[in-house]
């Protein structure tokens, strides 16, 4: 049995303006991803519209996530919260070089 370890902080591409995803695991019903943003926001009138529930926790940095309706959630390091499915949301503004963790999780 071989054993891998890697950082999530390794390779980080510094691409300001933009966002970096690295998928760690994925399977059927569980997908988990490195998110790199730095100085990152969505685009005007774009809404994530995700079919699975999504778990985001900041490593490093600090975000904020806007909702549809305008709900504004601000994150710094630590900071967790789960996304239900079809919950439409976006990036309001990130830190440079912001690490996040997302877990997503497919429905059954």
């Amino acid at each position: 049995m071989t054993i891998d370890v890697a950082n999530i902080f390794a390779d980080i591409v510094d691409a300001a303006g933009q966002e970096d995803f690295l998928t760690l695991l994925e399977n059927d019903n569980v997908k988990i991803e490195r998110i790199v943003s730095q100085s990152y926001s969505s685009p005007e009138n774009f809404w994530y519209d995700q079919s699975e529930t999504e778990w985001v926790i900041i490593l490093r940095g600090a975000a904020t996530l806007e909702f549809e309706g305008g709900k504004l959630v601000a994150m710094n390091e630590g900071d967790h919260v789960m996304i239900p499915s079809h919950a439409k949301h976006r990036i309001g503004q990130t830190d440079p070089k912001t690490v996040w963790l997302a877990v997503h999780v497919k429905a059954e």
